[in-house]
């Protein structure tokens, strides 16, 4: 067992604490003004300096004894929309909110790290701390970047870490290169004549059209795009109509792309515009179709595994890490690795004798506090053995 994780465990009660205090305080992005609160008054008591950024993001700097390059790690602190279901002393208090995808546990172990951190400071370069706001859809990792978190100093890696439900707590999972997908959304209205359901020679029915290209579009994955490219095309959601008795004169169709290879990725607006575009004309509607992308694609740099592998071991022993497949979720910490390179790890939480087998983003999701040693201890070491 590593020095680092004997001092991690000594603070398990601090990290229980930290992590039980924000569960019950969940915000949303951009809105974390009491987290952040939380996270600037831990990291004083540390005696750690820091600054905010990007309204509720919170940065600091543990400096070594030698100049060196700095490395960057990040956690992030929003919440989700979605009410908390559990029946714990710790549920969320806040209606409606919840912390349920682990991001209370990844800022608690970030604190753990930065408390290791400030008491085995680097022989030489830097390790910058990185509390994110917004993880969850309202792009926080690209506000900080722009307002200039991977400068002054330079960030050369960053790495980050996210608890994983499916996995026994102790474990750790890695994707070789492709982490997670790129993600794009799409918005549809397609455009009839409203009418008599009696008399639909007399309207265009914006209905049947809509069943025509939601049927359609599914072949655009099937029959289109290679299948050794991985690619999905959900829609998530339709709305149309008023009355049994009425023809709707328009429908709204919502729906998500997600892919890997960039090609595929810029092809795919001009693939469902083109069947709109058919289908509507031949049926005699119209459309409007508004496309956005909201994230690249998630890639791990291959060079940084083999640190990690060894750092794993050091921290949990043997036969405790093994590759994973890639994901077609979506995470922001691609914005990072899009700009230098990066690692993104799971840390598995899962123990049934603690009902923390809920997946992410269930009303009823926890987690086995055991990890949030591991967390940090990982967390600190990795940065460390990175610097030696």
């Amino acid at each position: 067992m590593s020095q680092l994780k004997k001092e991690a465990e000594k603070i398990k009660k601090d990290l229980v604490h930290w992590r039980r205090a924000l569960h019950e305080r969940p915000e949303l992005g951009f809105e974390e003004y009491e987290t952040s609160a939380f996270i600037r008054a831990k990291l004083a008591e540390m005696g750690l300096s820091c600054q905010t950024i990007a309204k509720t993001g919170v940065v600091a700097l543990i400096q070594g004894e030698k100049d060196g390059p700095t490395i960057g790690l990040r956690a992030d602190i929003d919440a989700l929309p979605i009410q908390d279901e559990k029946q714990v002393p710790y549920a969320s208090k806040s209606q409606g909110k919840g912390h349920l995808c682990g991001h209370d546990a990844h800022t608690a172990m970030l604190l753990g790290a930065a408390k290791l951190l400030a008491a085995n400071k680097p022989k030489k370069g830097n390790v910058k701390l990185i509390f994110q706001p917004a993880e969850e859809g309202r792009f926080g990792a690209e506000a900080l970047i722009k307002h200039g978190v991977l400068e002054d100093p330079k960030v050369s890696v960053i790495a980050a870490l996210h608890v994983n439900p499916v996995i026994p707590a102790g474990h750790v999972t890695c994707s070789q290169k492709e982490v997670c997908a790129a993600v794009d959304f799409f918005d549809i209205d397609i455009i009839g004549e409203g009418g008599h359901a009696a008399h639909p020679h007399l309207s265009v029915d914006s209905i049947a059209m809509s069943a025509e290209v939601i049927s359609s579009l599914q072949q655009i994955v099937s029959r289109q795009i290679d299948p050794l490219s991985p690619t999905v095309l959900t829609i998530g959601q339709i709305h149309g109509g008023s009355a049994n008795s009425v023809i709707a004169p328009s429908v709204k169709i919502g729906g998500t792309v997600r892919t890997f290879d960039p090609d595929i990725r810029h092809s795919m607006e001009g693939r469902i515009d083109k069947i709109l575009r058919g289908i509507t004309e031949g049926l005699g509607g119209s459309y409007k179709l508004v496309y956005r992308h909201i994230y690249p694609p998630l890639m791990n740099d291959e060079h940084l595994i083999p640190s990690l592998m060894n750092t794993v071991e050091k921290v949990l022993g043997k036969n405790r890490f093994s590759f994973s497949k890639p994901s077609m979720g979506g995470e922001d910490f691609s914005f990072y690795t899009q700009k230098i390179p990066g690692i993104y790890f799971r840390l598995g939480v899962r123990n049934e004798s603690k009902k923390a087998i809920y997946p992410l983003h269930h009303p009823r999701f926890d987690l086995d506090e055991d990890a949030l040693p591991y967390g940090a201890a990982l967390l600190a070491q990795y940065a460390l053995d990175l610097l030696q």
